[in-house]
């Protein structure tokens, strides 16, 4: 199994040759239970989303970085962006939808030409969380963007950024040679402005996600770890890390199967699976609209392009009660959601 998949090649740009390999082998032959039957023994209803909370909406898939294992393959060739007619129909689910919080995400959202206008009309909504999910070294990367802090603090934007590591050789091993260095700089700017300094009302979190074929640690002890040694070599504060495990899918794909790590990393995921995760999944109350517009359950199935198991499956036709009758789709990288503690974009969720 090991070499008739990596004898497939790296590089699986195409969306059904993911699939396939997700589905194929180990769980073909049925040395492994199919996902959605194992989320149906726990769920008998089935997978169903409750009341929408948060709406990820994706600008795009430019970024100043190639992180290796990055599940969106951005970086600074991909040219595929939001236009300004989709924006405005975010806005207008926003204006009309009771929707808490909007999580901008890329790529690097702030590399999209109407970033700032976009923040500025959804903080004239009622929505009342703005997050943008920064890779930090934008901050630093261009002039143009070295007054971010600013601008992020004067409208009180959640900025959750990306950090792999507390010390330089496994964060630029993971996201490129200087990352480490840039990022300490970005995070001492952020500081600057108030944010994570306690009382500031200004909400600075950072993400983990392991370097190699394993599921994280516990992320109450490696938040402690993190926060000790930032606070001790650079005087950098924060408020949370979220742990994140990595998904199955995209250049992780690539790499497992380049390393011949990926059923080893698949049977780990399912001998993982913890029912207390997969009843609290963030597809239940979060819906991904991807940089063209069309619907997701979450931005992992965006990748795969899996849209969203309903006719009205983009943002221009957006029917709250339609969508919230529909089933969410699932597939075999969703293990990863559900092994251990469980995982989401705001951390563990067991």
């Amino acid at each position: 199994m090991k070499k008739s998949l990596k004898a497939r090649g790296n590089n699986l740009s195409s969306t059904e040759k993911q699939l396939e390999i997700l589905s194929n082998g180990i769980f073909a032959d049925g040395r492994l239970p199919i996902f959605e039957k194992k989320i149906n023994a726990t769920l008998p209803q089935g997978l169903h989303p409750e009341a929408l909370a948060v709406l990820q909406i994706n600008l795009g898939y430019m970024c100043n970085q190639v992180c290796a294992h990055c599940h969106v393959d951005a970086g600074p060739d991909r040219k595929e962006i939001m236009t300004q007619t989709t924006l405005e129909e975010c806005l207008k689910v926003m204006k009309n939808n009771s929707i808490e919080t909007v999580d901008l995400t890329g790529g690097a959202p702030e590399m999209h030409p109407n970033f700032r206008w976009f923040v500025e009309e959804i903080r004239k909504t009622d929505v009342k969380e703005i997050i943008v999910r920064s890779n930090l070294t934008i901050i630093v990367a261009n002039k143009k963007y070295h007054d971010l802090p600013d601008f992020c603090a004067k409208h009180f934007v959640h900025v959750i950024s990306s950090l792999p590591f507390y010390k330089r050789e496994k964060t630029d091993r993971q996201r490129g040679s200087g990352v480490f260095n840039d990022s300490i700089e970005a995070l001492q700017k952020l500081n600057k402005v108030g944010y994570g300094i306690p009382g500031s009302g200004l909400e600075l979190d950072l993400v983990y996600n392991p370097s190699g074929a394993f599921l994280p640690g516990d992320q109450a002890a490696m938040e402690n770890d993190f926060k000790t040694a930032l606070k001790e070599d650079f005087d950098i504060e924060f408020g949370q890390l979220f742990s994140i495990t990595n998904l199955p899918i995209s250049r992780f794909l690539d790499y497992l199967i380049a390393s011949e790590n990926y059923e080893e990393y698949m049977y780990a995921l399912v001998e993982a699976y913890n029912p207390s995760a997969a009843e609290n999944v963030m597809c239940r109350t979060t819906l991904s609209v991807r940089w063209d517009g069309y619907l997701y359950d979450c931005d992992f199935n965006q990748m795969l392009d899996l849209k969203v198991a309903h006719e009205k499956n983009h943002i221009r036709d957006f029917h709250a009660t339609a969508l919230q009758q529909r089933s969410i789709r699932v597939s075999q990288h969703c293990y990863g959601c559900t092994a251990g503690a469980g995982s989401s974009c705001q951390g563990t969720i067991a």
